[in-house]
């Protein structure tokens, strides 16, 4: 397994809402199979700089791209660009520790911050703005980012979408945990949601009906004794977002004219797409291929191949049909290749050194009550990793 960052595990690790420690137990699984001694870990390797896709196609037998989508997809309105406007791409990892997005400054220093989206990834945002960040204490969340909130003037926080809520792509479970946040309070408007049952017909699918469910329930228990407040504006599509020379509003239209929020943060998660590999083709932010084959001996799993939707679970089958497709290609084996002779830096991290990193992280966590204490930068992760 090749790894651009000095760290595996994905998503899971620069991904996952910290505040949702359950979804990261995933990460035993793949222990167990890094466990494996045909399983080798090279991480700190960049495909395209030391080394090529080609390289690769010709010393292995199936050479499998799951790189996810990387890049937050743009709304394409006026004042896009203004400082204050940024992608859930950047913020995610920003207070996930990602060594690439450490230096990331979202201004907090406004009362009113708006996310554009109607998925989980703007709900896990739109949640880590409104928490009271004390909560984030037991958490991995990166030590930057706590910090950060903790002088936060922010309390209202907006979520946006442009449909309404019978077509909202939250899953159920996270719009059930809501009315859970102690120190929240979570909004919507209990005739949009009234409405969207009557659009959405006698006969809704399962995923539909259990999102309108749990919507009801939130529209009907509302709290408003707490000082920090989730919106939730449906049927909203950002026009143009307002400011000089920063973020200072954002105009709507609505089905009952324009609407402008005074906000000094907007974050848009709207979609992702696939950052290219050279010898990749690629075309609308995805990888070109047939059922996972793109080529030869190339395959291609997951977001990358089927763009940015499902879940951890809709990974996992995925990942299952495209090894019995490739299994089914593997007809005469290559001559033993190994990519080790193609390599020349010196900092590779291995699996040896991952769990030298891994079992630091665990121990600097511990004696204050969180999972791990990230390391941020390459240097430190790579010191901790031996080099």
């Amino acid at each position: 397994m090749i790894e651009r960052l000095p760290t595996p595990w994905g998503l899971v690790r620069s991904g996952v809402a910290p505040d949702h420690p359950k979804i990261k137990t995933v990460a035993k699984v793949f222990e167990k199979i890094a466990a494996d001694p045909n399983f080798r870990l090279f991480a700190n390797v960049e495909i395209g700089n030391q080394l090529t896709v080609a390289q690769l196609q010709e010393k292995y037998d199936a050479v499998v791209i799951a790189t996810g989508s990387a890049l937050g997809k743009t709304l394409g309105i006026p004042g896009e660009n203004l400082p204050g406007s940024m992608s859930a791409a950047d913020f995610v990892p920003w207070y996930n520790a990602h060594p690439d997005f450490a230096t990331i400054n979202p201004p907090l220093d406004c009362e009113t911050a708006v996310v554009i989206g109607a998925g989980n990834v703007a709900m896990d945002v739109a949640r880590m703005l409104a928490l009271e960040p004390s909560e984030l204490d037991p958490t991995d969340t990166a030590d930057h980012a706590i910090a950060a909130l903790k002088t936060s003037s922010v309390r209202d926080v907006y979520i946006s979408a442009r449909r309404g809520p019978e077509h909202a792509a939250f899953t159920s479970p996270e719009l059930r945990e809501l009315p859970k946040l102690e120190h929240t309070n979570v909004v919507m408007n209990k005739a949009d949601i009234d409405a969207a049952i009557v659009r959405a017909g006698d006969a809704p699918e399962k995923d539909v009906k259990s999102n309108l469910d749990a919507m009801l329930l939130i529209a009907e228990s509302q709290k408003n004794e707490h000082e920090r407040t989730m919106h939730f504006l449906f049927q909203h599509t950002p026009k143009e977002i307002l400011g000089t020379d920063k973020v200072e509003g954002i105009v709507y239209s609505t089905p009952n004219g324009d609407v402008t929020i005074k906000c000094g943060l907007v974050v848009t998660a709207i979609g992702y797409q696939a950052a290219d590999i050279d010898g990749v083709p690629y075309q609308n932010g995805k990888v070109v291929n047939i059922d996972g084959r793109v080529k030869e001996n190339l395959y291609v799993v997951g977001w990358a191949k089927r763009g940015p939707s499902g879940v951890i679970g809709t990974n996992k089958s995925d990942a299952a049909a495209v090894v019995e497709l490739m299994v089914s290609d593997l007809k005469t084996p290559k001559l033993a290749g190994d990519i080790a002779e193609l390599l020349t830096i010196a900092s590779v991290i291995d699996q040896m050194a991952w769990q030298k990193i891994n079992e630091a992280e665990v121990a600097a966590g511990e004696p204050l009550g969180k999972p791990r204490k990230k390391a941020v930068l390459r240097e430190e992760l790579l010191r901790l990793g031996g080099h």
